[in-house]
């Protein structure tokens, strides 16, 4: 990955692959969300547009992309600016599972607020991520998810799912 992650990437990605696998056998839609590099922190310039790195806009293999798959990309920290994902998700009035594919708690909790603002029931699934910045994430994940929606872990999820 590249990044000096808090978590082991290698559990993170475990998890998003159960969480992936269970919500196409119901059908949900399982969407990639993908980081476009651009200049980082506060600047009076306009962000560059450079050009994704090989292999960068790619699911990691285990997650096993498929056709149905909907890929989105990011343009700033929350998926849903400048993006048409809502009028994806609305035009497909489907349930939405999301695997990040940028694990900063910052940029996930971005989105989470997007969708909640947009009106939508908001689950984050807190052992499916990571950061770089360990007392980032202890804020996202106890102040700031549990306001924007339910929060749990991967098997807490897959519990309710089974029990739906």
């Amino acid at each position: 990955m590249g990044y000096p992650l808090i978590d082991p990437v290698g559990p993170v990605i475990e998890h998003s692959q159960k969480l992936s696998d269970v919500f196409r056998q119901r059908d949900f839609l399982w969407s990639s969300l993908m980081w476009r590099a651009g200049a980082p922190g506060r600047t009076q310039q306009p962000r560059p547009q450079r050009a994704f790195p090989d292999g960068w806009t790619e699911l990691v293999p285990e997650l096993k992309a498929q056709d149905g798959d909907l890929l989105v990309t990011k343009h700033s920290w929350g998926a849903f600016a400048n993006t048409d994902l809502d009028a994806k998700l609305k035009e497909r009035g489907r349930n939405a599972g999301r695997h990040h594919g940028h694990c900063n708690c910052d940029r996930v909790e971005a989105t989470a607020r997007q969708a909640y603002e947009l009106g939508y029931n908001v689950t984050l699934v807190t052992d499916a991520m990571t950061d770089m910045r360990a007392e980032a994430q202890q804020y996202s994940v106890t102040n700031v998810f549990p306001r924007l929606g339910e929060t749990g872990s991967t098997q807490e999820v897959l519990d309710l799912l089974a029990n739906r």
